[in-house]
């Protein structure tokens, strides 16, 4: 079962972004499904899902937003880095 979210907003600003009403819609849903993202609260394909899009043209979609497909710390990668060059060492 879904729930529905409600979001007011002026009648003008469709028009003032140069958009129909349903491409606003969508575009502010992307917008939240991005942010949920981006912020860790969501993994790609729950935010996919939340948007109704498959999760690859979400990846893609983040690239308009400014924002990484990768989400992982630097410290992390750091760490998964200097653990794999001691395990390829002892090979």
């Amino acid at each position: 079962m879904n729930k529905t979210l409600t979001v007011e907003y002026p009648e003008t600003l469709p028009d003032a972004l140069n958009m129909s009403t349903g491409e606003f819609e969508r575009e502010a849903r992307l917008a939240m499904a991005v942010k949920l993202f981006e912020t860790g609260k969501l993994s790609s394909g729950q935010a996919a899902q939340l948007v109704g899009m498959p999760r690859i043209h979400f990846l893609y979609e983040l690239q308009r937003f400014g924002v990484s497909m990768i989400q992982t710390p630097v410290e992390e990668l750091e760490q998964d880095i200097t653990h794999a060059a001691k395990a390829a060492g002892r090979h």
